[in-house]
Protein backbone atom coordinates (compact mmCIF):
# COMPACT_ATOMS: atom_id res chain seq x y z
CA UNK A 1 0.00 0.00 0.00
CA UNK A 2 0.88 3.52 -0.89
CA UNK A 3 1.85 5.80 2.10
CA UNK A 4 0.79 9.14 2.39
CA UNK A 5 4.28 10.09 2.66
CA UNK A 6 5.16 8.00 -0.84
CA UNK A 7 1.99 9.92 -2.25
CA UNK A 8 3.42 13.45 -0.98
CA UNK A 9 7.00 13.07 -2.17
CA UNK A 10 6.24 12.09 -5.76
CA UNK A 11 3.76 15.64 -5.52
CA UNK A 12 6.84 17.65 -5.15
CA UNK A 13 7.42 18.74 -8.94
CA UNK A 14 3.88 19.65 -9.68
CA UNK A 15 3.82 21.02 -5.51
CA UNK A 16 7.10 23.57 -6.61
CA UNK A 17 5.75 24.93 -10.33
CA UNK A 18 2.92 26.39 -8.00
CA UNK A 19 5.44 27.94 -5.27
CA UNK A 20 6.94 29.43 -8.43
CA UNK A 21 3.84 30.70 -9.75
CA UNK A 22 2.79 31.90 -6.69
CA UNK A 23 5.97 33.78 -5.77
CA UNK A 24 5.31 35.46 -9.07
CA UNK A 25 1.56 36.40 -7.95
CA UNK A 26 2.84 37.45 -4.01
CA UNK A 27 6.18 38.62 -4.71
CA UNK A 28 5.42 41.83 -2.82
CA UNK A 29 4.76 40.14 0.24
CA UNK A 30 7.88 38.04 0.01
CA UNK A 31 11.14 40.15 1.85
CA UNK A 32 12.50 42.79 0.14
CA UNK A 33 16.43 43.26 -1.68
CA UNK A 34 18.08 44.74 1.60
CA UNK A 35 15.66 43.87 4.12
CA UNK A 36 17.06 42.44 7.56
CA UNK A 37 15.08 39.44 8.44
CA UNK A 38 15.18 36.43 10.88
CA UNK A 39 13.75 33.48 9.78
CA UNK A 40 12.13 30.90 12.22
CA UNK A 41 11.14 27.81 12.16
CA UNK A 42 10.50 24.02 14.28
CA UNK A 43 12.62 20.77 13.20
CA UNK A 44 12.53 20.57 9.41
CA UNK A 45 11.41 24.19 9.49
CA UNK A 46 13.94 25.06 11.01
CA UNK A 47 16.61 23.23 8.93
CA UNK A 48 14.65 25.07 5.76
CA UNK A 49 14.76 28.09 7.86
CA UNK A 50 19.05 27.90 7.82
CA UNK A 51 19.13 26.72 4.03
CA UNK A 52 17.15 29.71 3.07
CA UNK A 53 18.98 32.15 5.23
CA UNK A 54 22.48 30.65 3.83
CA UNK A 55 21.32 31.37 0.25
CA UNK A 56 19.86 35.02 0.81
CA UNK A 57 22.83 36.27 2.62
CA UNK A 58 25.03 34.60 -0.36
CA UNK A 59 22.84 35.97 -2.95
CA UNK A 60 23.48 39.64 -1.65
CA UNK A 61 19.72 39.97 -0.56
CA UNK A 62 20.34 41.11 2.56
CA UNK A 63 21.42 40.07 6.19
CA UNK A 64 19.38 37.08 6.77
CA UNK A 65 19.62 34.94 9.98
CA UNK A 66 17.70 31.78 11.13
CA UNK A 67 16.99 30.62 14.44
CA UNK A 68 14.62 27.67 15.83
CA UNK A 69 11.40 29.74 17.42
CA UNK A 70 11.96 28.84 20.25
CA UNK A 71 14.46 31.40 20.67
CA UNK A 72 13.64 34.88 21.38
CA UNK A 73 16.44 37.05 19.90
CA UNK A 74 14.84 37.69 17.04
CA UNK A 75 12.62 39.78 19.24
CA UNK A 76 15.46 42.06 20.54
CA UNK A 77 17.81 42.44 17.46
CA UNK A 78 15.53 45.22 15.43
CA UNK A 79 15.02 43.04 12.71
CA UNK A 80 12.89 45.28 9.78
CA UNK A 81 10.80 41.72 9.20
CA UNK A 82 10.55 38.22 11.23
CA UNK A 83 9.37 35.17 8.50
CA UNK A 84 7.88 31.79 10.20
CA UNK A 85 7.96 28.63 8.36
CA UNK A 86 5.09 26.40 10.32
CA UNK A 87 3.50 23.80 8.02
CA UNK A 88 0.39 23.56 10.57
CA UNK A 89 0.01 26.96 12.04
CA UNK A 90 -0.08 25.29 15.53
CA UNK A 91 3.01 24.92 17.22
CA UNK A 92 3.39 26.52 20.20
CA UNK A 93 6.93 27.99 19.52
CA UNK A 94 6.03 29.24 16.25
CA UNK A 95 2.52 30.78 17.08
CA UNK A 96 4.24 32.41 20.72
CA UNK A 97 7.11 34.29 18.68
CA UNK A 98 4.67 35.39 16.15
CA UNK A 99 2.19 36.76 19.12
CA UNK A 100 5.04 38.27 20.94
CA UNK A 101 6.17 40.27 17.43
CA UNK A 102 2.92 41.47 17.35
CA UNK A 103 3.02 45.29 17.42
CA UNK A 104 6.88 45.40 17.12
CA UNK A 105 7.89 43.32 14.58
CA UNK A 106 6.28 43.02 10.93
CA UNK A 107 5.93 39.22 10.56
CA UNK A 108 5.14 36.73 7.44
CA UNK A 109 4.07 33.30 7.94
CA UNK A 110 4.43 30.44 5.20
CA UNK A 111 2.12 28.11 6.44
CA UNK A 112 -0.41 25.17 5.12
CA UNK A 113 -2.80 26.03 7.32
CA UNK A 114 -4.01 29.72 7.17
CA UNK A 115 -6.53 29.58 9.51
CA UNK A 116 -4.39 28.52 12.91
CA UNK A 117 -2.72 30.14 15.75
CA UNK A 118 0.18 31.35 13.51
CA UNK A 119 -1.81 32.88 10.61
CA UNK A 120 -3.94 35.05 13.25
CA UNK A 121 -0.98 36.16 14.84
CA UNK A 122 1.29 36.93 11.70
CA UNK A 123 0.73 40.53 10.02
CA UNK A 124 1.01 39.08 6.50
CA UNK A 125 0.05 35.22 5.78
CA UNK A 126 1.21 33.15 2.65
CA UNK A 127 -1.41 29.89 1.99
CA UNK A 128 0.41 26.95 1.09
CA UNK A 129 -2.53 24.93 1.81
CA UNK A 130 -1.62 23.19 -1.77
CA UNK A 131 1.56 21.80 -0.37
CA UNK A 132 0.35 21.10 3.19
CA UNK A 133 0.50 16.84 4.14
CA UNK A 134 -1.55 13.91 5.85
CA UNK A 135 1.77 12.42 7.06
CA UNK A 136 3.35 13.31 10.04
CA UNK A 137 6.88 13.37 8.33
CA UNK A 138 7.61 16.79 6.31
CA UNK A 139 8.39 16.57 2.98
CA UNK A 140 6.78 18.33 0.09
CA UNK A 141 5.43 21.54 2.23
CA UNK A 142 9.21 22.36 3.15
CA UNK A 143 10.70 22.07 -0.05
CA UNK A 144 7.70 24.07 -1.68
CA UNK A 145 8.32 27.05 0.90
CA UNK A 146 12.30 26.64 0.18
CA UNK A 147 11.43 26.67 -3.60
CA UNK A 148 8.87 29.53 -2.96
CA UNK A 149 11.47 31.53 -1.05
CA UNK A 150 14.41 30.81 -3.72
CA UNK A 151 11.98 31.88 -6.55
CA UNK A 152 11.78 35.50 -4.30
CA UNK A 153 15.34 35.54 -4.64
CA UNK A 154 15.19 35.13 -8.50
CA UNK A 155 16.20 31.64 -8.87
CA UNK A 156 14.43 30.33 -11.82
CA UNK A 157 12.98 26.77 -10.65
CA UNK A 158 12.91 25.35 -14.14
CA UNK A 159 15.94 23.24 -13.71
CA UNK A 160 15.29 22.06 -10.31
CA UNK A 161 11.75 20.75 -11.13
CA UNK A 162 13.42 18.88 -14.26
CA UNK A 163 15.93 17.14 -11.34
CA UNK A 164 13.35 16.16 -8.84
CA UNK A 165 11.28 14.54 -11.28
CA UNK A 166 14.75 12.88 -12.66
CA UNK A 167 15.07 12.28 -8.66
CA UNK A 168 11.31 10.71 -8.40
CA UNK A 169 12.45 8.49 -12.23
CA UNK A 170 15.51 7.02 -11.35
CA UNK A 171 15.35 3.78 -9.02
CA UNK A 172 17.48 3.96 -5.75
CA UNK A 173 20.65 2.05 -6.09
CA UNK A 174 20.02 -1.23 -4.05
CA UNK A 175 23.45 -1.06 -2.51
CA UNK A 176 22.09 2.40 -0.01
CA UNK A 177 19.78 0.13 1.94
CA UNK A 178 22.42 -2.18 2.30
CA UNK A 179 24.04 0.42 5.05
CA UNK A 180 23.95 0.70 8.57
CA UNK A 181 25.05 4.51 9.21
CA UNK A 182 24.84 7.47 6.94
CA UNK A 183 26.09 10.71 7.02
CA UNK A 184 24.71 13.96 4.94
CA UNK A 185 26.95 16.66 4.04
CA UNK A 186 26.49 20.59 2.34
CA UNK A 187 27.82 23.29 1.96
CA UNK A 188 26.85 27.18 2.48
CA UNK A 189 23.11 26.92 2.18
CA UNK A 190 23.13 23.14 1.47
CA UNK A 191 24.40 22.97 4.94
CA UNK A 192 20.51 23.07 6.24
CA UNK A 193 19.56 20.60 3.56
CA UNK A 194 22.46 18.01 4.75
CA UNK A 195 20.70 18.58 8.26
CA UNK A 196 17.13 18.27 6.63
CA UNK A 197 18.11 14.78 4.69
CA UNK A 198 19.50 13.27 8.26
CA UNK A 199 16.80 14.33 10.00
CA UNK A 200 14.34 12.30 6.96
CA UNK A 201 16.40 9.23 8.37
CA UNK A 202 15.94 9.00 11.54
CA UNK A 203 12.07 9.89 11.63
CA UNK A 204 10.56 7.58 8.86
CA UNK A 205 13.69 4.78 9.13
CA UNK A 206 14.97 5.28 12.84
CA UNK A 207 18.46 4.83 10.72
CA UNK A 208 21.61 6.13 12.58
CA UNK A 209 22.28 9.31 10.47
CA UNK A 210 24.54 12.44 10.63
CA UNK A 211 24.56 15.76 9.28
CA UNK A 212 27.54 18.15 8.71
CA UNK A 213 29.38 21.17 7.07
CA UNK A 214 31.46 19.41 4.55
CA UNK A 215 34.63 21.27 5.29
CA UNK A 216 34.03 20.41 9.33
CA UNK A 217 33.72 16.29 8.65
CA UNK A 218 37.32 16.00 8.43
CA UNK A 219 37.44 17.20 11.69
CA UNK A 220 36.26 14.23 13.55
CA UNK A 221 33.12 13.00 12.70
CA UNK A 222 35.13 11.18 9.49
CA UNK A 223 36.40 8.49 12.32
CA UNK A 224 33.06 6.71 12.32
CA UNK A 225 33.22 6.97 8.50
CA UNK A 226 33.50 2.44 8.06
CA UNK A 227 32.52 0.30 4.49
CA UNK A 228 28.93 0.29 6.48
CA UNK A 229 28.46 3.96 6.06
CA UNK A 230 27.43 5.82 3.09
CA UNK A 231 28.85 9.54 2.84
CA UNK A 232 26.44 11.79 1.04
CA UNK A 233 27.22 15.34 -0.38
CA UNK A 234 24.45 17.35 -0.94
CA UNK A 235 25.41 20.48 -3.42
CA UNK A 236 28.97 21.37 -4.40
CA UNK A 237 31.97 18.90 -3.22
CA UNK A 238 35.08 19.80 -1.44
CA UNK A 239 38.33 18.98 -3.46
CA UNK A 240 39.56 16.02 -2.07
CA UNK A 241 36.94 15.32 -0.13
CA UNK A 242 35.42 12.27 -1.94
CA UNK A 243 39.09 10.79 -1.79
CA UNK A 244 39.50 10.86 1.59
CA UNK A 245 35.49 9.25 2.22
CA UNK A 246 36.67 6.17 -0.19
CA UNK A 247 39.81 5.78 1.69
CA UNK A 248 37.95 4.94 5.18
CA UNK A 249 35.61 2.37 2.88
CA UNK A 250 32.69 4.00 3.17
CA UNK A 251 30.27 4.55 -0.48
CA UNK A 252 30.68 8.53 -1.45
CA UNK A 253 27.41 9.87 -2.91
CA UNK A 254 27.12 13.27 -4.64
CA UNK A 255 24.37 14.21 -7.03
CA UNK A 256 25.05 16.61 -10.02
CA UNK A 257 21.42 17.82 -9.20
CA UNK A 258 19.69 20.53 -7.78
CA UNK A 259 20.70 20.36 -4.31
CA UNK A 260 16.36 20.31 -3.25
CA UNK A 261 16.17 17.70 -5.92
CA UNK A 262 18.54 15.70 -4.27
CA UNK A 263 16.74 16.22 -1.12
CA UNK A 264 13.92 14.01 -3.09
CA UNK A 265 16.08 11.39 -3.50
CA UNK A 266 17.10 11.63 0.52
CA UNK A 267 13.17 11.24 1.25
CA UNK A 268 13.19 8.28 -0.87
CA UNK A 269 16.05 6.74 0.38
CA UNK A 270 14.43 7.04 4.25
CA UNK A 271 10.97 5.70 2.94
CA UNK A 272 12.61 2.49 1.40
CA UNK A 273 14.94 2.47 5.04
CA UNK A 274 11.63 2.15 6.44
CA UNK A 275 9.97 -0.85 4.49
CA UNK A 276 13.03 -2.35 4.84
CA UNK A 277 13.33 -2.29 8.29
CA UNK A 278 9.02 -2.76 8.58
CA UNK A 279 8.01 0.74 9.93
CA UNK A 280 5.58 2.44 8.65
CA UNK A 281 6.97 5.67 7.69
CA UNK A 282 3.84 7.89 8.24
CA UNK A 283 4.04 7.38 11.72
CA UNK A 284 7.30 7.72 13.25
CA UNK A 285 8.09 6.89 16.76
CA UNK A 286 7.41 9.75 19.38
CA UNK A 287 6.26 12.34 16.88
CA UNK A 288 2.60 13.68 16.03
CA UNK A 289 2.27 16.01 13.10
CA UNK A 290 2.33 19.74 15.43
CA UNK A 291 4.21 19.63 18.64
CA UNK A 292 1.94 21.64 21.05
CA UNK A 293 3.19 22.10 24.68
CA UNK A 294 0.70 22.56 27.54
CA UNK A 295 0.68 25.25 29.69
CA UNK A 296 3.20 27.27 27.26
CA UNK A 297 2.10 31.05 26.97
Amino acid sequence: MTTHVETEIASQPDCWRRAAETAAERAGLLPRTGERIAVVGCGTSYFIARAYAALRESLGEGETDAFPASDPTPLGRGYDRIVALTRSGTTTEVAGLLARAAGRIPTLALTGVPDSPAGHHADTVLDLGFADERSVVQTRFATTALQLLRAGLGVDLEASVGDAELALYEPLPAAWERHGQFTFLGTGWTVGLADEAALKLREAARAWSESYPAMEYRHGPISISDPDSLVWCLGPVPPGLADEVNATGAQFVADAVDPVAALVRAQRLAVALARRRGLNPDRPRNLTRSVILAGAR
